[in-house]
């Protein structure tokens, strides 16, 4: 299979709840047909599948089905004009059950509404709104279903139903169980009552846990579902046994042989578990909230509409029917609806969702504006140049998207304990029941059975899970906000063990907008005395420089048009990387670049090296210009200094950070801008493939290499450093092989980057920590360990809630502390949207 045959999907899944479920969910879809890769984030909850583009979401769905989980939906209502009998209502909805990611279509005739349940990031609004064109009939509006609480999502909402319902129940449990006379005042067992409110509880408030341990099982697996489901459903059903057959020959001997305790019920633990545990989700699925939000504020940053000019007259158009080339009035205050040119007018935009950049851009036109762009001041006219996924949102988005659902190396060894963990707690659990069924104390079957619940609950691996998925999303997201735009988690891991950063010159260290300010023509005449002119010189390097991408070539051609000199035409262009270009002129060689490229050509110099060497000494990049081997003369071209590298550079010292300057320049022009920018090192006079060759040598050092550049001739030096950081402003080709995206082209963006990795990491060595240590700590104390304390002379008062009589923990207070380490994780790891 062949990458141009394959598509991207990011698809939401629902029911994973522990780090076993990532590998579950992973092995689900990777045994569909068809599907190349697969990572999937318990953080963000999504599944990123690379898969053959005949791969349809049913397949997927059904892989997921099987192994007991699900894609989650969201639900849309759209308003569809046309529609006039019953035949319409068909129409609509097998054109919208067509759409590819809708798993549900319903049409009202009367309320001329759709109900739409879709797949997001695989279906969207347009995708609805051109198959119910395609039959002939108008999508007028659109409009997301609301929950009880407008901030809360669907899913959100009903876990805080159950919470809610399972809450109540356990505390009513509570009451009737340990209120005195309770019992007497019934006119049936107390224990019919117990059950008939333990029930719904454990089979409808706990529905999800039975089906997440059931999908599970049938691959042969286990998770914190089953965990969960086994742990309460021993409660329950000892409970639910003694309730029904109290008047049995074997519970009236238990009675007779160890006291009342022997028939005592535990519908508090089972009641109680379930609620805790759905609190605990509950607090979970809130804090992963809040840590995508920096995703969903992008989101919900681009217009629904815009005001789009068609046939002459400005009309209110709906963001999804924009296309490449509509002209569209953007007023103040409005955000900008897609990437595009302005036309006509001027502003200042703020562009800071993009860069993190709060000072506002000056546009007029012919400049580039941004999709979801606050534009502050005056009004402008642009033309649209990108729409939909095109725009550099959506590609922002995108990225952040793939960053947080890539697995870092640190999480590795989180996803191999939790590959055997659950079934080693389970194994736990039955030898826990078998020795304190053989040597506890009376009645040892209760003790037994409470204990191995205790193991079974507290072990559940939540916290383990999301240690390093957490920390990761929070610190994408944060990244996003401040213009960093990180790639994947292994590239944040990878950053915070950086040694050196080396930084090109041109366009990275400078503003990448060089200047021509000087010409000097060779010392001696050449055959055609018209050759020796500076008009000459620059006519013949602007043309040879016309069609380059590199900035001094730019700053060339722009010179001669700045002097109204006209250019030649241009044949058997080549551009050469690291040297310079060559072009056939009226019938001559031209070369146009460094010394390296005159020696190499043998040019006869005709005193220009001296020249050169003057303009070095001042800080200049010089560039000569040969025609037919003889150089005709030299242009002096200076780049001004980007105003935040020197204290960018400052910073990155004072963090601990050797910084090298890695330039194609030579040596002493390279060495007078590295001067009044405070490097000290300074690698000079290397080629695209040598500066490669300089980040191998010291990472052959022991170092840990950063890379920072801009230009195409970067790009085999950002993908050999340990971590490339690309300058937004630069070419395509240098970012697609950078690990970090800086919007904004800020230098001290590589700093803020590194910092940002080390926090993050800091997260996540915590996160782990706790993680292990609440496991290590308190199974043990679940299993029994503390039963040798208190065997003679029982539990303190103050500690009997915890540890019952003598010394066996509550499996209330396990269910407890199991929370508290899952909210405790997801806590430390949203510390980092604090960071500055």
């Amino acid at each position: 299979m062949t990458a141009a045959m394959q598509e991207r999907m990011v698809i939401p899944i629902s029911g994973m709840t522990c780090a076993a479920c990532v590998s579950h969910v992973s092995e689900a879809l990777e045994g569909a047909p068809g599907v190349a890769a697969v990572a999937v984030s318990l953080a963000s909850e999504k599944a990123t599948v690379t898969a053959d583009a005949a791969v349809s979401i049913d397949g997927l769905r059904d892989a997921l089905e099987d192994a007991g989980y699900g894609i989650a939906v969201e639900r849309a209502t759209l308003a569809v004009g046309g529609m006039t009998c019953a035949a319409c209502v068909g129409h609509i909805e097998d054109a919208l059950n067509g759409v590819e990611g809708v798993t549900d279509a319903s049409v009202s005739l009367a309320s001329e509404r759709a109900a739409v349940q879709y797949i997001p990031g695989v279906a969207s609004v347009s995708d609805m709104r051109r198959a119910v064109e395609g039959v002939g009939y108008a999508l007028i509006g659109v409009s997301d279903e609301s929950d009880d609480d407008a901030a809360t999502p669907r899913e959100l909402a009903v876990l805080r139903r159950k919470l809610i319902f399972s809450a109540a129940v356990a505390v009513a449990v509570m009451a009737l169980m340990f209120i005195p006379g309770v019992h007497a005042a019934l006119p049936f067992s107390l224990d019919y009552l117990l059950l008939a409110l333990a029930t719904p509880v454990q089979f409808v408030a706990g529905a999800q846990f039975y089906r997440g341990a059931w999908g599970a099982l049938k691959r042969g697996a286990s998770n914190m579902n089953t965990l969960i489901a086994v742990g309460t459903t021993v409660a329950y059903g000892y409970s639910a046994a003694v309730a029904l057959l109290a008047d049995t020959a074997f519970f009236r001997a238990a009675a007779e042989s160890f006291g009342s305790a022997a028939t005592a019920t535990f519908f508090d633990t089972s009641t109680a578990i379930i609620a805790l545990v759905l609190l605990g989700k509950y607090l979970e699925a809130r804090a992963k909230r809040r840590a995508s939000s920096a995703i969903r504020a992008l989101m919900g940053l681009q217009p629904k509409t815009a005001q789009a000019i068609r046939d002459g007259v400005e009309t209110q158009v709906d963001i999804d029917d924009l296309q490449v080339g509509d002209e569209i009035i953007v007023r103040p205050g409005e955000r900008i609806p897609v990437d595009g040119v302005i036309l006509r007018g001027s502003s200042a935009v703020d562009e800071s969702m993009l860069s993190g950049e709060s000072v506002p851009v000056d546009k007029s036109p012919g400049d580039a504006v941004y999709a979801a762009a606050l534009n502050a001041s005056g009004s402008f006219e642009f033309r649209a140049t990108q729409v939909g996924r095109g725009t550099m949102l959506a590609q922002i988005i995108d990225m952040v998207e793939q960053a947080q659902a890539s697995k870092a190396p640190a999480q590795r060894l989180a996803d191999r304990i939790s590959a055997y963990f659950v079934p080693a707690v389970l194994a736990a659990a039955a030898a826990t029941f078998a020795f304190w069924m053989a040597f506890g104390p009376p009645p040892p079957y209760l003790h037994a059975a409470l204990t191995a619940v205790a193991v079974l609950i507290i072990a559940c691996p939540c916290a383990l899970g999301l240690a390093t998925p957490a920390a990761i999303m929070v610190g994408v997201g944060k990244g996003a906000e401040f213009g960093i735009l990180i790639r994947s988690a292994e590239s944040l891991e990878r950053a915070h063990k950086i040694d050196v950063v080396a930084l090109d010159k041109t366009g990275t260290l400078t503003l990448g907008k060089p200047t021509v300010v000087e010409t000097a023509i060779a010392d001696s005449a050449t055959a055609d005395a018209d050759a020796l002119a500076t008009r000459d010189m620059l006519r013949l390097a602007a043309s040879a420089e016309h069609a380059s991408e590199h900035p001094i070539g730019k700053a060339i051609a722009a010179a001669a048009a700045d002097k109204g000199i006209p250019l030649d035409p241009v044949s058997d262009f080549r551009a050469l990387p690291g040297f310079g270009v060559s072009a056939l002129i009226g019938g001559k060689r031209v070369l146009v670049g460094n010394m390296a490229l005159m020696r190499q050509h043998n040019a006869r110099l005709n005193g220009c090296g001296a020249i050169g060497d003057a303009m070095s000494e001042r800080g200049e990049t010089p560039v000569f210009v040969a025609a037919d081997g003889e150089v005709l003369g030299a242009i002096a071209v200076a780049d001004a200094i980007r105003p935040e590298a020197e204290d960018a550079v400052r910073r990155m010292k004072r963090a601990g950070l050797e910084v090298v300057m890695l330039s194609g320049d030579n040596r002493r022009a390279a060495t007078t801008v590295a001067a009044k920018i405070g490097i000290e090192s300074v690698i000079s006079d290397v080629l695209p493939h040598e500066k490669a060759e300089r980040v191998a040598e010291l990472q052959r050092g022991g170092k840990s290499v950063a890379m920072v550049g801009d230009g195409i001739n970067d790009t085999p030096a950002l993908a050999q450093a340990d971590v490339g950081f690309a300058i937004g402003a630069g070419a395509d080709a240098a970012m697609d092989a950078a690990d970090i995206v800086l919007v904004r082209s800020d230098l001290g963006a590589v700093d803020a980057a590194i910092r940002l990795s080390r926090a993050t990491m800091r997260s996540i060595r915590q996160n782990l920590f706790w993680a292990f240590a609440y496991n290590v700590a308190l199974i043990p104390v679940a299993a029994g360990a503390l039963y040798p304390l208190f065997a003679a002379n029982g539990a303190p008062p103050a500690l009997a809630p915890l540890l019952g009589d003598y010394g066996f923990l509550n499996p209330i207070m396990a269910a407890a502390a199991m929370a508290v380490s899952s909210v405790t994780v997801l806590t430390n790891s949203l510390r980092l949207r604090r960071f500055k």
